[in-house]
Formats: structure tokens, sequence, C-alpha cells
């Protein structure tokens, strides 16, 4: 990590208190990159914001929003701030979002999980979870892109007993990642972010954390500047 980049954590320290510090510790020791989560063409505020919320809560850092046909939209009421303690990626800029997102996510390593019903699905309490997987969950109506269907590596569903088909995108998402960060912790996987990884995600949330936190920074570069 840059060296101006340690030292401006050291100087926004000195903004937030010391509980404030240990709360900002704490949660970032269990964070992972081990799972991510994937929204493809999710149109409906509400759900987006569900997830988002959700996401923070199990300690599940990457989102990634697929838009294809749906732009990202979020329900402050709904996500309750989650938004900035969370990385966000939104996919935007190809013809085909799906598959641009998919590429830039295996060629990091991720197994890429549809969360559909397929002859070959498994329950997510059967999902092998040794190795990092994104997870994709489709659009509320129709589910996930043939696209998405076409490459994924594994299937992954929730077990139901009703009468009602599915459950919605938002609960789906929340069982799934109650039972698979779950599984992870106690599985002992080596999940935890990386030191770089804590220290660039660390100096995010210090400048959140912290009022007016941008003409600090600044007014930390400028006196770099004049020494």
């Amino acid at each position: 990590m840059q060296e101006n980049a340690q030292e401006l954590i050291t100087y926004l320290s000195g903004f937030v208190s010391d509980r404030r510090k240990l709360r900002l510790e704490e949660v970032l020791t269990e964070r992972m990159r081990h799972m991510t989560v994937v929204l493809e063409d999710v149109y409906q505020a509400h759900n987006a914001s569900a997830v988002l919320r959700s996401c923070d809560c199990f300690g599940v850092q990457d989102v990634h929003f697929i838009e294809n046909r749906n732009k990202f939209k979020i329900s402050e009421d709904v996500s309750m701030g989650s938004t900035q303690w969370l990385t966000i990626k939104k996919h935007n800029q190809h013809e085909n979002n799906t598959l641009a997102c998919i590429k830039e996510l295996k060629s990091k390593g991720y197994r890429i999980v549809a969360t559909t019903p397929h002859k070959d699905d498994k329950t997510i309490a059967e999902l092998d979870i040794t190795k990092p997987f994104a997870l994709i969950f489709g659009t509320e109506i129709t589910g996930i892109s043939q696209d998405v269907f076409n490459v994924a590596d594994d299937f992954v569903k929730i077990p139901m007993y009703g009468f009602t088909e599915s459950f919605n995108i938002s609960v789906s998402a929340a069982l799934c990642m109650y039972e698979l960060t779950t599984r992870i912790r106690d599985a002992k996987i080596n999940y935890q972010l990386s030191a770089d990884e804590k220290k660039e995600i660390y100096l995010e949330w210090l400048k959140v954390s912290i009022s007016k936190s941008d003409l600090i920074i600044k007014e930390f570069l400028s006196k770099k500047l004049d020494h």
C-alpha cells in the first residue's frame, strides 16, 4: 500500500474516537471476499437495498450489479446506510454486461454459482465452500439470464416445502448468505481480507466516519506539499 495512504490513515484516525476505531477494526476482521454477491438486472430498489443490508450484516464486502436492462437503484430507508460500508461495482459498460462481469470474476478465481433449480443443483447446505465463489441472483420475475445459466460452474437452491415456488429475491439472498457465511466461518477457511485489503477498506470507512473528511484530507495533502 502506498506510504501516503498509510500516513493518511494515521492522520484521519485522530478524528475518530477510540470506541469508533475499535468498532471499525472488529467489523473489518470478519469481512470476507471469499464469497461475493452478484445481482443481475434487479429492478426494484427495495430488493437491491435489502440485499445490500444483508451483505453488510453477514460480512460480505463486495457486491456486483449487472445493468443490462435495469439500473442500480437504492432505497436508503431499506439499506440503512449499508452502501457506505460495502464495495459496490456496477457492470454497465459492455454490450453484454453479464458475460463481462462473469469473465472478470472468473479471472479473479471465483466459481460462478447460479441461484436457480437445475438437474445438477445442490442445496445451500451441500455447496462446496472451500474455494471463492460468486453467488448470482437474477431479476425478480424471470430469475437469472440464459447467459448465466450457460456458464455457471454450480447451481444452488433453497429447499422449500410449501406451495409457493420461490422466495422473494431479498429473502433468498439473506437465507443463502446466512447459511453460507456460517459454513465458511465454521469450516476455518482463511476467508479474512489481506492486510492491504483491510487498509484500503479501513481508509474508506474512516472517510465516511468523519464529517467533511474531504476537506480534512485536502488540508492534509496541502501540508505535505508545503513540506
